[in-house]
């Protein structure tokens, strides 16, 4: 008789993070994972020590798709600085959902205010962010001063972006977004 069949590492995270961006951290219970996931609670231990565990494995991987595979999407085909920074501004395909990823974003944001571990990651994604906006800015522009100027508007402008309800009048948001772009060099 076959032995059966464990749960994957990967599938307990990623309802993890999936539970975390619909509902903060409190809602990253093992027996609530384990329903939705329809097996029992066991199976969790064979992959993780503890909730803690489990809630540090869901940072990691929150952290490796939102820096390092971006990072590795927008390097991938090569190209000048502003090659790049059209990719890294470019909408995903279609088929290609960007709201699960800003819910957790934003999830983890509101998580770091209560808690010190979560604060420091955060801090640390969003210097890698910052420094890799860094990078491509500054091989369009020599003034320091400059592109730092630039990088917080492109990176506020990505946070930001989806808590603006205004109007633009007769313009799209898509074309203001674009416009913006424009203003601080990142298209051309």
């Amino acid at each position: 008789m076959a032995p059966p069949t464990r749960t994957p590492r990967s599938r307990w995270i990623d309802e993890g993070l999936r539970t975390l961006a619909a509902g903060g951290p409190d809602a990253v219970r093992i027996e609530l994972l384990a329903k939705a996931l329809g097996v029992t609670r066991g199976g969790f231990y064979g992959h993780f020590e503890d909730r803690r565990a489990l809630l540090e494995a869901m940072l990691d991987t929150w952290e490796r798709t939102s820096v390092d595979e971006v990072i590795e999407r927008v390097e991938a085909v090569g190209g000048d600085a502003r090659a790049r920074l059209r990719r890294l501004f470019a909408p995903l395909p279609a088929s290609t959902s960007t709201d699960g990823a800003l819910s957790l974003d934003l999830a983890i944001r509101d998580w770091s205010r209560r808690d010190p571990m979560v604060a420091e990651r955060l801090r640390r994604v969003d210097n890698r962010r910052m420094d890799f906006l860094r990078s491509l800015f500054g091989a369009i522009c020599a003034d320091e001063d400059d592109v730092e100027a630039r990088c917080i508007i492109a990176y506020s402008l990505w946070i930001a972006n989806h808590f603006i309800a205004a109007d633009h009048g007769t313009r799209s948001r898509e074309d203001v977004l674009e416009r913006a772009l424009r203003t601080i060099g990142a298209l051309d």
